[in-house]
C-alpha cells in the first residue's frame, strides 16, 4: 500500500547557512522540489543565517502576506569601528576606542533605539533607487544616502558584553536579541548605536530566529533537505491551509460562503477585521485570502476556484 501523495504546494522553512544568498537557496529548492515556482518571504544577507521562509507552488501566493511579519534576531554588534556596509564584510571607515564604555551608557543607547523610531537603511540594502538596487550603486562608486523610514523595534536586549578579539582589542562586542517590524535593518541598529555612543559600530554576526509564527524549531538545513530527497523522501512542505492559518487570522466558512468565493463573488465580512484573513471551509481546504477591512469582503487570492 502506498502512502498519501506528498504535498506540493505550501511553505518550507529553511535554516539558511552562512555564505549563501537568498537567491542561492531559492535555486537549490527549485531543484529539490522539481518546480520553478519557488520564492522567499524576505531576503537574508549572505553573512546571515537562520529562518528563510520559502513558498513552493501555489505557496508562493502566500509570501506577500509574510513579508510584513515581525521578526526575531540574535546578533553580535562590535562597538569601536564603523564599516562602509555596516557589517563585517565592509571596509573599516572609522571608529574610536570602546573598551572603556560603561554598560549603563550602552543600555541607555539601546533604549533610545527601542520602540517607534525613524531609521535610515544601510546604503548597501536592496532598496531600489530609480529602478536600481542601492547596493549596486554603492559598488559602482556612488555615494548613496537613503531617506529615513519609520520602523518599530519591539525588543532590543543586551545579553552579554565582552572584549573584542585579538585583532580588535579596543572594541567591545555585544551579544543582543532584537524583535523588529518588517523593513528594519539590524545592521543599521548596530551603526546607529555606535554613532550614538561616539565610537562607531557594525554587525559581526546575525541569525534570524523567527519570521511571524515560523521559527527555527520548524526549520531544516538545505543539506538535510537534500539528503531527505536523495533517500527517496518528500520535502516537509507545510500545506497551504496550515501555513495560512499559522500566519494569518482565520475565518471558518459555511458551505454557501465557500461556494460564493470560489465563483469570485463577495460575501459579508465576519470575524477578524483585517486586510488579510485565511478563509477556510469545513473540510480544512484554504479557499481564499480575504480583505475583511470593509463590510463586504474582497478576495486577495482565491485558492479554490470553481473551475478547479
Amino acid at each position: 500500500m502506498t502512502g498519501p501523495d506528498p504535498v506540493t504546494d505550501g511553505l518550507v522553512v529553511v535554516d539558511k547557512q552562512e555564505g549563501w544568498t537568498s537567491h542561492d537557496v531559492v535555486a537549490r529548492m527549485r531543484r529539490l522540489a522539481g518546480t520553478r515556482k519557488v520564492g522567499h518571504a524576505g531576503t537574508l544577507d549572505p553573512m546571515a543565517t537562520g529562518v528563510l521562509v520559502l513558498g513552493v507552488g501555489r505557496g508562493t501566493k502566500l509570501l506577500t502576506f509574510l513579508v510584513g511579519c515581525d521578526k526575531d534576531y540574535s546578533a553580535t554588534i562590535r562597538l569601536g569601528a564603523s564599516t562602509v556596509t555596516d557589517d563585517r564584510e565592509g571596509e573599516v571607515t572609522g571608529g574610536a576606542p570602546a573598551q572603556g564604555l560603561a554598560i549603563d551608557r550602552i543600555r541607555e543607547g539601546v533604549r533610545a533605539l527601542t520602540g517607534d523610531i525613524v531609521q535610515v537603511p544601510s546604503a548597501v540594502s536592496a532598496i531600489k533607487i530609480g529602478g536600481e538596487r542601492s547596493y549596486a550603486r554603492v559598488r559602482a562608486g556612488e555615494d548613496v544616502v537613503l531617506a529615513g523610514r519609520p520602523v518599530r523595534v519591539d525588543a532590543f536586549e543586551v545579553d552579554q558584553v565582552h572584549p573584542g578579539p585579538a585583532g580588535a582589542p579596543e572594541c567591545l562586542d555585544l551579544d543582543v536579541r532584537v524583535t523588529v517590524s518588517s523593513g528594519t535593518y539590524v545592521r543599521a541598529l548596530a551603526r546607529d548605536l555606535g554613532a550614538a555612543l561616539g565610537v562607531g559600530g557594525h554587525l559581526t554576526a546575525l541569525r534570524r530566529t523567527r519570521v511571524g509564527s515560523f521559527g527555527l524549531d520548524g526549520a531544516a538545513t538545505l543539506e538535510s533537505l537534500g539528503e531527505r530527497v536523495r533517500d527517496g523522501g518528500s520535502l516537509p512542505i507545510i500545506p497551504l491551509a496550515r501555513a495560512a492559518c499559522a500566519a494569518l487570522p482565520v475565518r471558518d466558512l459555511a458551505d454557501d460562503e465557500a461556494r460564493a468565493l470560489s465563483y469570485g463573488q463577495r460575501i459579508a465580512s465576519a470575524g477578524p477585521r483585517a486586510d488579510a484573513v485565511a478563509a477556510v471551509r469545513a473540510d480544512g481546504e484554504l479557499v481564499a485570502i480575504l480583505d475583511q477591512s470593509r463590510p463586504t469582503t474582497r478576495s486577495r487570492v482565491v485558492f479554490a476556484p470553481a473551475s478547479s
